[in-house]
């Protein structure tokens, strides 16, 4: 994954830059593996991991990033490139490739104000859920009435 996050062009002046732009994006990758939700927890990631991670690539950053700079470079970064380069990372882990992959698009929707509690805990609402096939030009829908109340708090 390190060489494809390499290949992300870092849009930041040179001058000043202490960490590379592959590590932040790595660092973000590993603490939203891991639960993160904020930039202050990857501040708190990347403190916790640091000398971890500076022995596992075998790099020496002085300190960890800090939320600022993640903030500064994700204001910053090549969102279509960088999707690129998770797109193609993910395929190079497919041992076959992507030539046979279909791409399937997903929409969802509820309608407001559909909700209503019923016997057991549950709700019914009214959903409706698209898959379009890009290969097929095939779309295939469904309606629904139920979920449980878990998934109506989501």
């Amino acid at each position: 994954m390190i060489s494809y996050l390499k290949a992300t062009p870092n849009a930041r002046i040179r001058l000043g830059v202490r960490i590379p732009a592959w590590n932040l994006l790595l660092v973000t990758v590993l603490d939203i593996m891991s639960g993160c939700q904020s930039l202050r927890d990857q501040e708190r990631f990347a403190i916790r991991h640091h000398s971890v991670l500076n022995e596992a690539l075998a790099i020496e950053l002085s300190r960890p990033p800090s939320d600022s700079a993640s903030r500064y470079f994700f204001r910053q970064v090549d969102v279509a490139a960088l999707s690129a380069a998770i797109r193609n990372w993910k395929i190079a882990q497919i041992p076959s490739g992507a030539a046979d992959l279909d791409q399937l698009i997903c929409e969802g929707k509820t309608l407001r104000c559909s909700i209503e509690p019923t016997a057991g805990g549950r709700y019914a609402f009214i959903t409706h859920v698209t898959l379009y096939s890009a290969a097929l030009w095939l779309a295939a829908r469904r309606q629904s009435g139920r979920c449980s109340k878990a998934a109506a708090q989501r």
